[in-house]
């Protein structure tokens, strides 16, 4: 049986896990190989009016490392940032098969919170 590490995490900002869960579409191209994560968060935690211009990046982080992905949108509206989407692309199997892993992760992490 697989342990499951404690540092499974999605972070905007390095080192400070965000609290609030995803919603995640998935999308691939009909060869398998390439695709998307469509990462939608609604008031996010981790990001204020005060940082939300520094938040260039977001980090899936678990055992393996960290996957980065840097297409980012912020959606504010009065004068709170309501919604956060973010887009994890792969090209080959290989990195479908890595971004799964994670996810697989992810998941069992929020089930034992």
């Amino acid at each position: 049986m697989t342990e499951i590490s404690e540092t499974v995490a999605i972070q905007f900002i390095k080192g400070e896990n965000e609290k609030e869960n995803p919603e995640i579409r998935l999308f691939r191209d009909c060869d398998g190989k390439k695709g998307k994560a469509v990462y939608k968060f609604f008031n996010p935690t981790s990001i204020t009016l005060e940082n939300f211009e520094s938040i260039k990046k977001m980090y899936l982080i678990d055992e393996e490392g960290e996957l980065l992905i840097k297409k980012i949108d912020l959606f504010i509206s009065e004068n709170l940032i309501k919604e956060v989407t973010s887009t994890y692309s792969w090209n080959s199997e290989k990195e479908f098969e890595r971004f799964m892993r994670f996810s697989k992760r992810y998941a069992n992490s929020l089930t034992r919170n």
